[in-house]
């Protein structure tokens, strides 16, 4: 069943991905969905995804699958802006024809990092590159089908499984006692189980008329990379001094967003759920790995 007072039948859900952080955390929790891989739903062809969803008749659609690639859609935004753009663009039109709910994940990187303060949902949008760019096409696309949706701006993802920040810094800590990460980005890193249990919840709220729109899913309190690192290795009891660097001093292809700090107060407001504290995921994480 979804979520903790759900009366779906999780075999009712479709999601798209199967094999990503968010995707896998939702098998979990909705073992009976049908969950569409590369193998079965090719995302560089929305009209494929459409027909997915009409040849399955589900009672709620999630899309948890993305191009994540940041630095590779510098150059290959053509292929980033099928993925993230014009795919979700066709299954929320498919969902709003078939009068089911549609939820969709996306980003902190639809903004353009500046201030200090977090974000909220309508605070101006400027994303720095194409990923960004891409993923707030899909945004416009989602709420342009006009049908029943949840749009989810959540930021650096975690958890013990797929490539993430906090199995990077546990894979260089085996042979390094020391590194150098990046200080002066800020944001809340956030559980995937954590996303996934809040995407089941919101799904069965859209289903019995609960309003959606836009929400934003961070974890608390904010941190930098820096601070993350060095939490996860004394979680971990891994002896590791970190350094703090300024990011001009680890340049990538793409922009960065030094702000990606997050509100959470519409999400707590219209539903009851409140931004994750990544400490207690982390440490889930952690007891998961072995670490």
């Amino acid at each position: 069943m979804i979520g903790k007072d759900s009366d779906m039948d999780d075999a009712r859900l479709l999601v798209f991905g199967r094999t990503g952080q968010v995707a896998t955390e939702l098998a979990r929790r909705a073992p009976g969905a049908t969950f569409l891989g590369r193998d079965a739903a090719d995302l560089t062809d929305p009209e494929a995804c459409a027909a997915a969803i009409r040849e399955r008749a589900p009672e709620a659609v999630i899309n948890a699958a993305a191009y994540t690639a940041v630095d590779r859609a510098e150059e290959g935004e053509e292929t980033a802006r099928l993925v993230n753009a014009e795919a979700p663009g066709a299954m929320a039109r498919e969902c709003a024809a078939l009068g089911i709910p549609f939820l969709h994940v996306s980003t902190d990187y639809v903004f353009d990092g500046s201030g200090t303060d977090p974000w909220t949902e309508d605070a101006p949008t400027g994303p720095l590159g194409a990923y960004g760019r891409t993923k707030l096409a899909g945004e416009a696309a989602v709420r342009d089908a006009g049908g029943a949706h949840v749009i989810l701006r959540t930021s650096w993802v975690f958890s013990a499984h797929g490539a993430n920040f906090v199995k990077t810094m546990l894979r260089l800590s085996e042979t390094r006692d020391a590194l150098s990460v990046v200080d002066d980005q800020i944001g809340g890193p956030t559980p995937a189980a954590d996303i996934a249990a809040t995407l089941l919840t919101l799904a069965d709220r859209l289903r019995e008329g609960a309003p959606g729109g836009t929400y934003h899913y961070g974890g608390v309190p904010h941190v930098s990379w820096a601070g993350f690192a060095r939490e996860t290795f004394a979680r971990a009891g891994r002896e590791v001094a970190v350094t703090g660097i300024p990011t001009t001093d680890y340049p990538t292809p793409a922009a960065r967003p030094l702000n990606s700090r997050m509100d959470g107060a519409k999400l707590m407001a219209e539903h009851g759920i409140a931004p994750p504290d990544w400490r207690a995921g982390l440490d889930a994480v952690l007891a998961e790995l072995g670490a």
